[in-house]
């Protein structure tokens, strides 16, 4: 059975983009995840309801069962190592104001701790003083170009047209990266983690087909409260016969325009190679685990594909073409492709 990780999501910008309302956006939501908390230092973020001001180098519990914490980069493995050891469903790093933004993911991505994973790089730009912000801030550009997801924050405060021209350039600067437009960091949470189900105020991660459900009744239910679906699409691929791993592959390395997240398991059905094949992308960032089928289960693949601004008939028609010809003789060697991102248990 594959272990589950820990999400380590990268929260990153210059001083006044919005991280910290958008950090304070993802605590108050209603979605029952458990938020372990990075800051640098309480006395500069204002994080909502917390009473803790000045208090450094500490762990202090919130209401909604999340923890906050302030440490220097030089504490974060220690402090991963600590908030993975907790019922915390996932990880925020709110890097500062002036934080190097490949210094962190390369921290995450070379971590020794089994328990943690890349949930992805947020980099939030202030639509208002972006250019700005460019000449002040050369390497914002190179910021940009890294991101797994770009926010454009406070988009309120442009003109129709002149938000049209800074997304644009935005989007130039970010390439195939999905660019979300907001206002006061509101993203809908699901971009970056999934919703969790609690029994008996037990942790229990959703399993994809209860994920799957529970988007679908949401989607339809009408319950009147707003929703954050205007700035994502999600998209749901299902193929009961075998995929080809080196097309899958391609897909996930050039992935289309906008897409964020891939989430799932894959069937390739070739002799040695039948097991069950969990798969996770943020970005270009790929993951496979392998895990067993359950008893009686029908071997099948299943994936929900995340993004901003994708075109989900693209996406739809891809993976078609990336499922195996039954007429074509696939030998073991075409796992390769896949073995590559297997990490081993």
């Amino acid at each position: 059975m594959a272990r589950r990780l820990t999400p380590v999501v990268l929260i990153a910008g210059f001083l006044g983009s919005g991280k910290t309302s958008l950090l304070n956006h993802l605590l108050r939501g209603d979605h029952g995840v458990r938020i372990g908390v990075i800051v640098n230092d309480f006395g500069s973020v204002g994080i909502d309801s917390m009473l803790v001001a000045g208090q450094v180098d500490s762990t202090v519990s919130l209401s909604n069962g999340c923890l906050c914490c302030a440490v220097d980069v030089g504490e974060m493995d220690a402090m991963l190592d600590r908030l993975t050891r907790t019922d915390i469903d996932v990880i925020v790093v709110e890097a500062s104001g002036l934080a190097e933004p490949r210094t962190l993911v390369r921290m995450i991505l070379g971590s020794e701790n089994p328990r943690v994973g890349y949930g992805g790089l947020v980099v939030l730009v202030d639509g208002a003083e972006f250019e700005d912000s460019r000449v002040r801030h050369p390497e914002l550009d190179l910021h940009v170009r890294m991101a797994d997801l770009v926010v454009l924050n406070k988009s309120d405060l442009l003109s129709a047209e002149d938000a049209e021209t800074v997304r644009g350039r935005v989007e130039e600067l970010a390439e195939r990266a999905p660019v979300l437009t907001t206002t006061h960091g509101r993203i809908d949470p699901r971009l970056l983690f999934d919703e969790v189900a609690r029994a008996d105020d037990a942790p229990r991660q959703l399993r994809l087909d209860e994920l799957l459900l529970e988007q679908e009744h949401r989607h339809h239910a009408g319950d009147g409260h707003s929703h954050l679906h205007d700035g994502y699409r999600s998209v749901t691929f299902t193929a009961v016969s075998p995929m080809d791993p080196r097309a899958l592959v391609r897909f996930l390395e050039e992935p289309p325009a906008g897409l964020y997240r891939v989430k799932g398991f894959v069937y390739f059905g070739i002799d040695g190679h039948t097991e069950r094949y969990l798969v996770q992308t943020v970005g270009r960032h790929i993951r496979f685990d392998l895990a067993p089928w359950g008893r009686g289960a029908r071997r099948h693949t299943e994936l929900v594909l995340i993004g901003a601004g994708v075109d989900t008939d693209e996406i739809e028609d891809s993976l078609a073409r990336c499922v195996a010809d039954p007429a074509v003789d696939r030998g073991a060697e075409s796992m390769t492709a896949v073995h590559r991102y297997v990490v081993e248990a």
